[in-house]
Formats: C-alpha cells, sequence, structure tokens
C-alpha cells in the first residue's frame, strides 16, 4: 500500500494520524497476509496524531524521502500495489510491474477539485499559480493512462467515480467515513431532538473538521452575522484547527452572536465529537467550496442531524441520494445562510431530512463499505 497519509519520525516511534492507523487496523483484519506500507516524510505536524511503536503497528512501515521516487526494488515480492491515484509519484507504477503483479488505484480528488484548492492558495502570485494548473494538466493525462492500465479503481464519493469510473473495466464507488454501528445515533435521540424542535428553541448548527481556506472555514462566521441579520434564533458550535482559527476566535465577538457562537478545540471523534452531536446538534453547516469527497457529511448524517451546505459536486450528489439537507450555490454566504434559515423555520421538514440523513448514513457505515472494498481487492488478487 502505498498511501498519502502524513508521517513524523520521533527517535524509535513514529507520529501518524490516528484515523489512518484506525483504517490499516481494519486493512489487516480483512487481508490475510503481509501487508507493507509506504509513506512519505513530507510534514511538519500532524494536528490529529499519536504516537506509536513501530512493533505495535499492524502493518509493516517503509519511509521515503519526499522526492524519493517509487523504483521496481520497492515493489518487488508483493503481489497486489493499492496505490493512491491521487499521488503523482505513483503514476507510473504500471510501467514497471512484473507481469504477476497488479495494481489497484483508489482516487479521491478530480482535476476540478485540484484547481479549486489551488485557486484557494491566496500566498501564490500568478505566475506560480499558472504553473500549478500545467502541471496539474499534466499529471491529469498520466492520471488518467495509468488507471486505464490498472487490474482495477476505487473512488471515493460521487466526483471521482463519475469521472474516473468508465476509465477502468473492475471499477466500484465507495463513500468513506467513520461511523460503526455503535456511533450512530438512537431512536430515544432522535425523539428527544424531535419534540425540542417542536417546542421551540435554537437551531442548533454544528461545524467539525479542519479549519482551513479549502473547507471554507472562512465563511463560518459570515453565516452566523448573517443569520443575526435576519434574526435567527440559533447557536454554532465549530470544532476544530488550521491556518484559519486565529482568525475565526479573533471574530467571535463581531458576530453579533457573542456567547451563541463557540470554538472548541479539537475533539476525539468517537468519545467527544460523535456524542456532542448526537445529543447538541440539529444540523450541519458544510461551506466547503470545493467537491473532495468529505467524510464529515456522512458522520454527521450519522449522528441524526440534517446538512445545510454549499452545493459542491459531492454535496449536491450526495443531498440527491439521500434528501438530508439542503444546499446553496458556492460562495454565496448569504444563500447559504438563507438556507438554514428557511429550515429554522420548518422543524417538521428538518425532522424528515434528518430521518433520511440517519438512515442513509447507516446503509453506508464504515464496516460495510469497508468490507467491499476488501472483497474487490481480494477477488482482483485472485
Amino acid at each position: 500500500m502505498i498511501a498519502p497519509a502524513p508521517v513524523l519520525e520521533a527517535g524509535s516511534r513514529v507520529r501518524l494520524d490516528v484515523k489512518f492507523v484506525e483504517g490499516m487496523r481494519a486493512h489487516k483484519a480483512h487481508w490475510p497476509d503481509r501487508i507493507t506500507c509506504v509513506l512519505r516524510r513530507d510534514v511538519s505536524a500532524i494536528p490529529f496524531g499519536a504516537e506509536f511503536d513501530r512493533g505495535e503497528l499492524d502493518f509493516d512501515l517503509v519511509l521515503l524521502d519526499p522526492k524519493e521516487p517509487l523504483g521496481s526494488a520497492l515493489i518487488a515480492g508483493q503481489d497486489l500495489i493499492y496505490a493512491s491515484g491521487d499521488d503523482f509519484n505513483c503514476l507510473g507504477l504500471t510501467d514497471i510491474i512484473g507481469p504477476e503483479q497488479k495494481i489497484v488505484y483508489v482516487i479521491e480528488y478530480t482535476l476540478e477539485t485540484r484547481l479549486q484548492i489551488l485557486r484557494l492558495e491566496k500566498d501564490r502570485g500568478w505566475l506560480r499559480r499558472l504553473s500549478g494548473m500545467i502541471r496539474l494538466l499534466a499529471d491529469e493525462r498520466r492520471r488518467k493512462r495509468a488507471f486505464r492500465a490498472a487490474a482495477g479503481l476505487q473512488s471515493n464519493g460521487y466526483p471521482a467515480h463519475d469521472l474516473y469510473g468508465p476509465l477502468n473495466r473492475d471499477n466500484m464507488l465507495y463513500l468513506d467515513g467513520r461511523m460503526t454501528p455503535e456511533l450512530f445515533a438512537t431512536e430515544a435521540e432522535m425523539v428527544a431532538r424531535e419534540a425540542r424542535r417542536a417546542a421551540g428553541g435554537p437551531m442548533r448548527l454544528i461545524y467539525s473538521g479542519r479549519l482551513e481556506p479549502m473547507k471554507g472555514a472562512q465563511d463560518l462566521l459570515p453565516v452566523a452575522r448573517r443569520l443575526v441579520a435576519r434574526g435567527v434564533d440559533f447557536t454554532l458550535d465549530i470544532f476544530g484547527t488550521g491556518s484559519l482559527q486565529p482568525e475565526i476566535a479573533a471574530g467571535l465577538s463581531g458576530t453579533g452572536a457573542e456567547g451563541r457562537v463557540r470554538l472548541h478545540e479539537p475533539v476525539d471523534f468517537q468519545t467527544e465529537l460523535v456524542p456532542f452531536t448526537r445529543k447538541n446538534a440539529d444540523m450541519f453547516l458544510g461551506c466547503h467550496r470545493q467537491s473532495d469527497p468529505s467524510c464529515t457529511y456522512l458522520e454527521a448524517m450519522g449522528c441524526g442531524v440534517a446538512v445545510a451546505s454549499y452545493d459542491n459536486r459531492m454535496w449536491a450528489r450526495l443531498n440527491g441520494e439521500a434528501r438530508a439537507g439542503w444546499g446553496a450555490p458556492l460562495e454565496q454566504v448569504d444563500a447559504l445562510a438563507d438556507q438554514v434559515a428557511l429550515a429554522a423555520a420548518t422543524p417538521a421538514e428538518v425532522t424528515k431530512r434528518s430521518r433520511n440523513a440517519w438512515a442513509f448514513s447507516r446503509a453506508h457505515d464504515f464496516p460495510s463499505e469497508f468490507r467491499r472494498r476488501m472483497e474487490h481487492l481480494a477477488r482482483i488478487a485472485g
């Protein structure tokens, strides 16, 4: 497995993203033989990470320098290579694998999403952006060539599957998330929220995730200010960390909703964020300006909350399938706030869409989606 997960060396230990380690444990539980994972040393911090002894990991770990090439010696002796199609370093692997080796790519981002992310990088001048765009277009040609030559393709989310799925004869769609059966909202919690909404009270909004421009975190406080201007009774709890955290913290006093917009430090997903969402939220506020297959949608829906989000390609398709919330045009802050205001005025509709969200997420829980992926790999590997 050649993965894009971050890694830091700390003496004899390594710091890894917790979600990645959990995913690797699931891989090992469904795979009968050795798994060797290749990661690159190319980050300075891992916000949602923890330190591990190599010996306690369920997989062999190989670390490469940021620009170290992937050669045939690295993959020698491996029956199946599972590689990230988002990593341009992996796109030449189809040219160096042996005749008995098979490769399956997994892809999340589309070219459109990559260009959207590039546009949001405000620290780049126009010349660097142009250079970045040319490089992305060249990588995309290599990516499509690799996908056509691979033994299989797994696409996380609708946008990637719609674009790349037709390129490979053995492709599958999956929806990534961390919701296991015990994490889903209970019927009693759903009923309690519905009763509270019917009796009145504020619309309880929640945002969780990276506080970065690509996630639209810069729009959270403008949405709050618009809701105040419209006279909507609401609260907004923001969980996360990132480059925009200082800006958001400094802007809390200027929303006109002092005490109702709260910025929290990152918390553990399973033991803190999920229970909080199940008991203290009615709607997830999604400001993602691009179409990455964010697992946050499915996870919030599993907590029994509806979603109000910009209509990026992922949310528009997901909401079309699930009927789980509301959408607004990309980057239109007032339009998104107006959708929240509409929902706040129609508690029965919030209940309907929350129920739809809950049911859809339960049908795509992590064990079921992951089992499908591993069965797909096992079949290809023979």
